[in-house]
């Protein structure tokens, strides 16, 4: 009931507002997630996750999930944000390589650019079927700047069709 009371608060308050409200969201609070900052362009999200006993591992790490939790949505929200109502955005796919064990607050920063755009409204358009396949990838890093995992993320966009 949450994320879809969210689903409608994202498209009427502002960027940081949304940011506030999501980082109440329970997998996230669950998870010490916090959503830092959200540019009111979509172009730059910021993410960061504090190491606690709900998101430890056995071993005292970060927890697998919960690093893959960090980086779950915001592609994807952000496109649906930028691109607007006439194009369906999903998640595809995503894969996580952990690189090191996370034993500090951990952060990741979304970034799209103009290229980013022009480049995914190009391929749609040269797209038979008005869809593209839109790969990035993002990097959690810790307290050094050391990588401690890598997620490669893939967002299906298609282009809605007119009604005839």
């Amino acid at each position: 009931m949450f994320a879809k009371f969210m689903g409608k608060l994202s498209s009427s308050i502002s960027a940081g507002a949304l940011a506030r409200a999501w980082s109440l969201w329970a997998p996230f609070r669950g998870a010490k997630i916090s959503v830092d900052y959200i540019s009111e362009d979509y172009k730059q999200v910021d993410v960061s996750m504090k190491l606690g006993i709900k998101n430890r591992n056995i071993v005292g790490t970060h927890f697998g999930g919960s690093l893959y939790a960090m980086t779950d949505p915001f592609y994807m929200v952000m496109l649906m944000k930028i691109l607007g109502n006439e194009f369906i955005v999903w998640d595809k796919s995503a894969n996580i390589k952990f690189k090191k064990p996370g034993k500090s607050k951990v952060r990741a920063h979304y970034r799209l650019t103009d290229d980013d755009i022009k480049s995914i409204l190009a391929r749609i358009e040269s797209e038979e079927r008005a869809t593209c396949l839109w790969e990035k990838k993002v990097e959690v890093l810790d307290e050094q700047d050391e990588v401690v995992a890598e997620v490669d993320k893939i967002v299906y966009i298609k282009k809605k069709q007119k009604n005839k």
